[in-house]
């Protein structure tokens, strides 16, 4: 049996604590999987990676948290920059960075489509980011998935 995808929901703005607890945790966690991907082949001590089929982390922004998303979001040089944190982690893994759009358009954030679609002056998510409905998320919950909410 496959063990459960981690389906990281994040709903708290990135200046909350809980924000950089969850970039730690799926910090934490992709640096598991990586290390568990390489075991010992034989008593030889030779390596093999052993085969993932399965994504290892599924992450959502929504609420509060899509503000994670603009790349307009100035942080003060004492703090860390978590969206320039989560497109490293994202570039590094290969990770996917789904913001629910209706929360993200609510907080000011948007793409070009969206910039178009709804007569906004501009676009501003930062890159690796990408807007999304809510069945993606529903897709990701569909599966074999353990929600941790932060």
């Amino acid at each position: 049996m496959n063990k459960p995808t981690p389906l990281l929901l994040l709903t708290t703005d990135p200046s909350q604590p809980l924000a950089q607890l969850a970039l730690r945790y799926a910090r934490a966690l992709l640096e598991q999987v990586k290390l568990q991907q390489i075991q010992p082949a034989d008593k030889n001590n030779e390596q093999e990676v052993v085969e993932n089929d399965t994504q290892s982390l599924n992450v959502f922004f929504y609420a509060d948290a899509a503000h994670m998303a603009n790349r307009l979001r100035w942080q003060s040089a004492d703090q860390i920059d978590l969206t320039q944190e989560w497109q490293a982690l994202a570039k590094q893994y290969q990770l996917s960075l789904p913001v629910c759009v209706s929360t993200a358009l609510s907080r000011g954030i948007s793409d070009n489509d969206n910039s178009a679609r709804h007569q906004l002056n501009g676009e501003n998510i930062a890159d690796g980011f990408h807007l999304v409905g809510l069945s993606e998320l529903a897709m990701m919950m569909q599966g074999n998935c353990r929600l941790i909410q932060f």
